[in-house]
């Protein structure tokens, strides 16, 4: 089943980028490494054949899901000087450890947490959804709940 990718212009180029790649280079690599790899004789216990012919099932299946990914990618354009987070918001919260730190809500497939970069679809990212500045959001983590203090949506 295809779902919606919610993705920034940045990102379906990298997703494009990366699918041409696998097409078009690693796709002939690992063929030349199979090929290689059959003329080391017996097939049923060649390490080398049965790890390309993995490598190669890794690619295809990856290759499958990029280009159902870019089939159904909804373009989320940066969101600035609006009063609601959503998608393609960049906000600045005070954590519970009264630091400040600037988060930006993306699609699934950006999240990069460590980097600032939530996920809608997460637990955090849909506390935040539709939230405005001034409001504190309550998260529940695995290591309890957590508070948060939306001080600018940028």
């Amino acid at each position: 089943m295809i779902m919606t990718t919610y993705i920034s212009a940045e990102g379906l180029e990298a997703m494009k980028k990366e699918l041409e790649t696998r097409k078009k280079i690693t796709r002939g690599q690992i063929a030349e490494r199979i090929s290689s790899a059959k003329e080391l004789g017996d097939l049923s216990e060649n390490f080398e054949y049965h790890e390309a012919k993995e490598q190669q099932a890794l690619n295809e299946s990856r290759i499958v899901d990029l280009e159902g990914m870019i089939s159904e990618a909804v373009v989320v354009e940066q969101q600035t000087g609006g009063s609601l987070i959503r998608l393609g918001t960049s906000f600045i919260v005070e954590t519970p450890d009264e630091k400040t730190r600037l988060y930006e809500m993306v699609g699934s497939n950006e999240a990069a947490p460590m980097d600032g970069k939530i996920s809608n679809e997460s637990p955090i990212g849909q506390a935040f959804i539709g939230r405005t500045v001034g409001e504190t959001v309550e998260v529940t983590t695995p290591s309890g709940v957590m508070k948060f203090k939306i001080k600018e949506i940028k």
